[in-house]
């Protein structure tokens, strides 16, 4: 009963997060159904213009003094997670209804933290992540998925309601590291792939050992990109506001190597769980926003005392 209950809600919210009526068929390991033929099986909206995981150009992104810093409710709550399951397409933990929030950041209200999943590539050594920054791919990236408040924790109502707020994607980049001592959460987290090597597969024993402020650790929450876009499934609707931070989580390269040597894809026969990330899309005039540079500010703050030091000696002559 447990593994039939995880097993449906991980029908509605991975790996991506994807329509509940989502009836194309798609995949990560197929030329006839990988990404690159999305646009024509969903051409209703994996065709659109504000598609995600994008390019990330520092070169271009633009400053926003509204990108403030974030507050996280149950990040440090060790009860939080609930039970770690195979979806057939990624490896996704569910987090307790209720217990986890994000707000600020300049978001529009309060989201619900309902779940995480990971992307990767082939090992630590091989590209794996969805976005990219400038140009480089990561061996992995996480996603923590929010609800906006307003829809009570129902994707399904997220989704239908066409609000390009209805979602915020939380996404982490991740390297490998040979520092063994700071990926310990990660070590428990990969331990329980084995328990789930096969699509439908899930464990609740994963309760109770970790936080996800643990598995974040080294990570600077203050700097981060900001852009609207898209889940990076199937129907892949156009309904995420994306924050993609700027530190990459480090993970034992060996820890990494766990995802793509134990799991399998939901398919006959069975096949190795790699690649399972979408291609950059095209960012189609979008822009990027991160917090003002140090070289900004000092910049403004010279601009506005010199406009000061002017109007004062206007003064003067008045």
């Amino acid at each position: 009963m447990i593994v039939l209950l995880v097993s449906c809600l991980a029908a509605l919210l991975c790996p991506s997060v994807h329509s509940q009526d989502s009836s194309e068929k798609w995949c990560y390991h197929k030329p006839t159904c990988n990404f690159t033929t999305w646009s024509q099986t969903a051409p209703q909206s994996c065709s659109g213009s504000g598609q995600s995981p994008i390019n990330i150009v520092t070169g271009s992104v633009q400053g926003n003094p509204n990108l403030t810093s974030f507050n996280f409710t149950g990040f440090d709550d060790n009860s939080t997670f609930m039970s770690i399951n195979n979806s057939g397409e990624s490896v996704v933990v569910s987090l307790g209804e209720g217990k986890m929030t994000v707000q600020g950041g300049d978001l529009p209200g309060v989201y619900n933290t309902k779940q995480f999943h990971l992307h990767w590539g082939n090992g630590s050594l091989s590209p794996g992540s969805e976005h990219t920054v400038d140009g480089k791919q990561y061996p992995m990236e996480l996603h923590i998925v929010n609800i906006h408040s307003k829809y009570n924790g129902s994707l399904p109502a997220a989704l239908a309601a066409n609000d390009s707020t209805a979602l915020a994607a939380l996404s982490f980049l991740i390297e490998g590291t040979n520092e063994q001592n700071k990926t310990k959460s990660w070590d428990i987290l990969t331990s329980f792939l084995s328990r789930i090597p096969y699509s439908g597969n899930a464990t609740s024993d994963i309760m109770n050992q970790i936080t996800m402020d643990s598995l974040l650790e080294g990570v600077n929450r203050t700097k981060y990109y900001r852009y609207q876009g898209s889940i990076t499934t199937p129907n892949c609707n156009e309904v995420v506001i994306w924050t993609v931070f700027k530190d990459p989580i480090k993970v034992s390269q060996d820890l990494i190597n766990r995802f793509s040597n134990t799991t399998f894809f939901k398919s006959s026969p069975l096949v190795l769980m790699t690649n399972n990330f979408r291609g950059v899309q095209p960012l189609n005039g979008r822009v990027v926003t991160s917090q003002l540079s140090s070289a900004s500010l000092s910049a403004a703050t010279s601009t506005i005392s010199t406009i000061t030091v002017l109007l004062l000696s206007s003064l003067c002559w008045l």
